[in-house]
């Protein structure tokens, strides 16, 4: 290190080699300074790793515990092999998911940690989870900005420092009420009204800024409302529409916190799932960009209970709004554009409102039956 022996050299002439100092000799210590992405130089340059075809990416998944953790880590196990792709979180995961896989403790505010991860299971991509949701962040706005920014920074210069192919969702939260809301495209006003939107606004920025600036392969999707029957909703906005499914099961009745007219796109998680992926492994030199809206579908509270209904004929719909939530809602898009996508890395997806009723409740109806045996 030229910079360091200079330093040194002169600390030597200055403490020692002073005329007429009758001072003791001083010790300077010198400490190696590896390289920090929060030191970069102007013209930093980072790459992601290229794979052949028969190497597989290194995975690690942030906030994998999750509504889209687990069904990610199980569709890139299935793809990349079982230790190939690791799941993190802060808190401990159930025995299913603990067996299933390499699961290791994360906490994205602390860097050394992330760093020695990155390093000792040389991870290559990385796809960022961790985020407190829309109504959860309005209840903690401190924690939601601690988590979805400070976080994020640190993803980000871990991300460049070690060259990794990084993955950070974005939300139709990202946008705000002078957005245009049907449909809404990628490249608009977006001014949202909520900690979780602005911090989505945020990493989509950093992400984009990084990639200009120093070459990270920054790769993200907005995604719309998705639906799941493998996990339980997180405090989000349009987990009404998971929620439904289950109380419909359960007790054959079902309370919505929205109005019935409000309109917000929705997705299937299989198809949240293989687009991610698909993003991920699309040529670099096919993106135009580095932030796309995705979309499937687009319904309202009293679309979806008229299409469940048509299978459930008994089960009883009654609102009863929540207006921090219905606020969000309506500053939201009632329908993505996603034309970018499709021309762009082949976008396409599978499951409309029919398919997605009869999935989720094939699915829970068997979980149920399953559980009463046990």
């Amino acid at each position: 290190m030229p910079v360091l022996r200079a330093l040194s050299k002169v600390a030597k002439q200055t403490l020692l080699g002073t005329p007429g100092c009758s001072c003791q000799p001083l010790t300077v210590a010198v400490r190696n300074i590896s390289f920090s992405p929060r030191q970069v130089t102007s013209d930093a340059s980072f790459h992601s790793v290229s794979f052949s075809e028969t190497d597989h990416p290194k995975v690690l998944i942030t906030g994998g515990l999750g509504q889209l953790g687990v069904g990610l880590a199980k569709m890139l196990r299935k793809k990349f092999g079982k230790n190939n792709v690791i799941l993190s979180d802060i808190r401990k995961p159930p025995s299913s998911v603990f067996h299933s896989g390499p699961f290791i403790y994360s906490d994205i505010l602390d860097y050394k940690n992330l760093r020695e991860i990155v390093v000792n299971n040389r991870i290559t991509w990385l796809f960022h989870y961790s985020a407190l949701l829309s109504a959860v962040g309005e209840a903690n706005v401190a924690l939601a900005r601690s988590v979805n920014i400070t976080g994020l920074h640190n993803i980000l210069d871990i991300a460049a420092e070690h060259g990794l192919r990084l993955f950070v969702p974005s939300t139709i939260g990202a946008f705000g009420p002078t957005s245009p809301r049907n449909p809404t495209p990628d490249l608009c006003v977006q001014r949202p009204r909520t900690i979780y939107g602005v911090s989505k606004v945020h990493a989509e920025l950093m992400g984009e800024y990084y990639h200009h600036r120093y070459g990270l392969d920054f790769r993200c999707l907005r995604y719309p409302g998705i639906i799941s029957a493998d996990s339980m909703p997180g405090g989000g906005t349009t987990d009404y529409a998971v929620q439904i499914f289950h109380d419909a099961i359960k007790s054959g009745k079902f309370e919505c916190n929205l109005r019935p007219d409000t309109r917000l796109p929705m997705m299937y998680i299989g198809d949240c799932l293989r687009a991610t992926l698909e993003v991920m492994e699309a040529p670099a030199d096919t993106l135009s960009m580095r932030t796309y809206n995705i979309n499937a579908m687009s319904f309202t509270p009293e679309e979806l209970a008229q299409e469940l209904q048509k299978q459930m004929p008994e089960l009883e719909v009654t609102y009863d709004v929540d207006h921090v939530r219905q606020a969000i809602a309506d500053s939201w898009p009632m329908n993505f554009d996603d034309s970018n996508a499709r021309k762009e890395w082949g976008w396409k997806h599978d499951y409309d409102l029919p398919e997605l009723i009869q999935t989720m409740l094939n699915y829970l109806s068997s979980e149920t039956r399953v559980a009463r045996a046990s």
